[in-house]
């Protein structure tokens, strides 16, 4: 395969990830329009976002599953075409009901786009050198995409209405289905054909994360020590331990072989991803209404105070591969982290009477920094050392972790912060508002200690073997183990 036609080929796998990350926050600045236009509670509006999170990371395991099984570029095409078919009749609906179960249904077809096209890039580049700098500029796909969701939502909302936040994927999906049906080539089967999907742990992982995170979203209104709040998560735990017996035990071919989970490196990216996310998702979420409910920022403006975040992690993804290739992945899994602990601790101190340069900006800089040191280096330390058969697995694993973790970081951090608000009583309007935003944030901090214990903990340097030859192929070329 000729250079060019790799590039070709990243072009428009990247761009249909774009698509499904854009779509995570694209809706965050039209929230407070679709509550108006819909009917939506407060309570229920993190719903919007959250419907699409949960299905998109409950069925990715699914979806790198089936790619390794039923080919990377089938499954690619399948899920683009059904979320673009979704996007059309989300921006069609008429009632908050209809809006949430098309959104469910939209981030299961992004279930089957991610790991696919993920697992396309991983097989698409096997030099080390040129891996690296894919992943690099693939983590500024998924770093970036959310914020460029910001400002693009704030413009389709303020000047076409919040409708078009979803219209504009059904031109877009028609035309790179079409390219990658030309570009991208078929892959053989990993696997042989009479293989079948493992629907049973499917269901099993699916339904424990999904009542995991609706425990979480519903604790404030029923209480967290409520019995329903307590029986939704131990109903959780009993389905994830049904999955994991069923993947050890029961499926000949099952959804997720724990012996991927043998490599350290693996679980320790996964779980640094999941904070990460956690952290990044929930912060887009209450700031977005902290400059549109208490600033008083329209649409656009909102969307414009994200700016920094694409402008610098596009900077950050320039040069992170040759200094991973320099000093390995592991110390940019501490600074990473690091920086964005210190950003969140400064961004939980929000007054009601805030401005931008003050209260928002110098997090707004750090911040995509330190995701810029943090997402190119989980991603090779979650892929290295993966058999090419497991390469979707793989994908679809970490992607997972990303998609659920913010799902739970935005459920746990909303469920804060409103909490929070209610308590206040006493406090006038914005100040009540601005207290559960700042003690949200505030827990956010907490997910970036477990981060950070995880890369000095659990992450292991890759080892150094003679036949590796240069330090920029250690990322990509070491094999991990226990």
């Amino acid at each position: 395969m000729h250079k060019h036609s790799k590039w070709l080929i990243f072009v428009l796998v990247a761009i249909a990830q774009f698509m499904v990350v854009l779509d995570i926050s694209i809706t965050n600045v039209a929230l407070p329009t679709i509550k108006h236009d819909l009917g939506f509670s407060t309570s229920m509006l993190q719903w919007v976002i959250t419907a699409y999170a949960l299905t998109f990371g409950g069925f990715l395991l699914l979806g790198g599953r089936a790619a390794d099984l039923f080919g990377r570029r089938r499954v690619l095409l399948s899920g683009m075409l059904a979320f673009t078919l979704f996007s059309l009749l989300i921006g069609l609906s008429r009632t908050n009901t209809e809006l949430m179960i098309l959104r469910a249904a939209q981030g299961s077809a992004a279930a089957l786009m991610s790991p696919s096209a993920l697992s396309i890039v991983l097989t698409t580049f096997k030099d080390g050198q040129e891996r690296n700098r894919a992943l690099a500029y693939w983590s500024l796909v998924a770093a970036a995409g959310g914020a460029v969701g910001l400002l693009l939502g704030g413009a389709l909302t303020q000047y076409v209405g919040w409708r078009w936040n979803f219209f504009i994927n059904v031109p877009v999906g028609i035309i790179i289905s079409m390219a990658v049906l030309r570009v991208v080539p078929k892959h053989e089967l990993e696997e042989k054909s009479q293989q079948t999907l493992d629907l049973r742990g499917a269901a099993l992982v699916t339904s424990s994360l999904i009542i995991q995170v609706l425990a979480f979203s519903m604790a404030p209104r029923w209480g967290w020590l409520n019995g329903s709040t307590l029986g939704l998560i131990g109903l959780s735990v009993v389905l994830m331990g049904g999955f994991l017996f069923n993947e050890a035990k029961i499926a000949k071919h099952p959804l997720m072989p724990l012996s991927i989970l043998g490599n350290r490196n693996v679980v320790g990216a996964n779980a640094m991803m999941a904070a990460m996310y956690a952290t990044m998702l929930g912060m887009f979420f209450i700031i977005t209404l902290y400059v549109q409910n208490v600033l008083h920022y329209s649409p656009v403006k909102a969307g414009l105070s994200f700016l920094p975040f694409p402008v610098i992690i596009g900077i950050i993804s320039s040069v992170i591969p040759k200094l991973v290739g320099r000093y390995g992945y592991k110390r940019f899994l501490v600074i990473g982290p690091s920086l964005v602990g210190l950003a969140m601790i400064w961004l939980s101190r929000l007054p009601a009477d805030g401005s931008y340069v003050f209260n928002l900006l110098p997090a707004m800089i750090v911040i995509p920094l330190g995701v810029g040191l943090t997402f190119m280096p989980i991603i090779v330390a979650a892929t290295s050392g993966v058999s090419p058969e497991k390469s979707g697995l793989a994908s679809g694993l970490i992607t997972t972790s990303q998609q659920m973790g913010g799902a739970l970081g935005l459920a746990i951090l909303s469920s804060v912060a409103a909490s929070a608000t209610a308590a206040a009583t006493h406090a006038s309007g914005d100040v009540a508002l601005v207290r559960g935003f700042d003690r949200a944030i505030g827990v956010s901090v907490v997910f970036m200690v477990i981060a950070i214990s995880v890369a000095v903990i659990v992450i292991r340097k890759p080892n150094r073997s003679p036949s590796q030859g240069t330090p920029a192929r250690l990322a990509d070329t070491a094999e991990l183990s226990l």
